[in-house]
């Protein structure tokens, strides 16, 4: 085609350039603004909809790691709670031991009887503390503190996406409590049985010390798996969806730079038609 001043295929071919590096332009800067060079089903609709996939087995990693949390937080009161009570049953015993000895005198004997309750009244005590968020696990539900046959209060929580669980098996202390204080040391007599007592209730209490010791080792076992692999997930979904910050930075220079010699190429070719005029002068 020669001169027209109708048609300009290089105006044509410079504006199509200067469109398109505007585009990419565009889309550039959104990967640097957002960090991200998937954004949405548009840019990759495939590696897009794993990321949403991800997505949500992060956020639901996430909520059970949560909760495996909250119940190693009733473990660790509970753990606490028992620990308190099997060094206030070496006391106990201590006193029974005491009050056992056919040398004391009635007024010893009374004293050591006080001591006695005292200690049963802060056994009783600790174990009513040893509540977390409300739940407390080492007291009968119904009726604590009595000898009558109850239940304790177990925690299932999630434990996986799969839906498996993990159990914190409550303790019944309160029991032990109930059989120490319908016995008495107010004569040397009374102090040998409570003694016979006092030495299955610290046993009683040991296994089941072992007990939320073994629950909350498990509990925080699980714990950092879930938390490794939620890690890797992050990592994973990191590399579908983020973008590479240098490159997007090097890529938007180097777009810049084009749509200024397509603004200068455009200039020029719009010159063109300009020639003509010399033509009818």
């Amino acid at each position: 085609m020669g001169f027209s001043v109708n048609t300009n295929p290089a105006s044509l071919t410079a504006l199509r350039n200067l469109e398109a590096a505007n585009r990419q332009s565009t889309t550039n800067g959104q990967v640097v603004s957002t960090g991200q060079k998937v954004r949405g089903a548009i840019d990759d609709a495939s590696n897009f909809a794993i990321a949403q996939g991800l997505r949500g087995d992060i956020k639901a990693t996430g909520a059970i790691i949560q909760g495996l949390n909250n119940a190693k937080g009733i473990a660790r009161v509970a753990l606490a709670g028992a620990t308190s009570v099997s060094d206030l049953m070496a006391d106990i015993r201590k006193k029974i031991t005491e009050g056992a000895n056919e040398g004391n005198t009635a007024q010893q004997q009374q004293i050591l009887q006080n001591d006695y309750l005292e200690l049963l009244a802060q056994f009783r005590q600790v174990l009513e503390n040893a509540e977390y968020n409300g739940v407390n696990i080492v007291i009968e539900t119904a009726i604590p503190f009595n000898l009558a046959v109850g239940t304790v209060r177990n925690v299932d929580v999630l434990a996986n996406l799969q839906g498996d669980t993990l159990r914190l098996n409550g303790q019944r202390l309160d029991l032990a409590y109930a059989r120490m204080a319908a016995e008495d040391i107010s004569s040397p007599a009374n102090a040998l049985t409570a003694l016979t007592v006092a030495q299955q209730q610290e046993v009683d209490i040991s296994t089941a010390l072992g007990q939320l010791g073994s629950d909350l080792r498990q509990l925080e076992l699980q714990t950092q798996q879930l938390q490794a692999t939620l890690d890797a997930t992050e990592e994973g979904l990191g590399n579908i969806v983020d973008a590479d910050m240098a490159r997007a930075s090097a890529e938007q220079s180097a777009l810049q730079v084009r749509q200024q010699l397509s603004v200068q190429t455009l200039g020029i070719a719009n010159e063109a038609p300009r020639v003509l005029l010399g033509l009818f002068q």
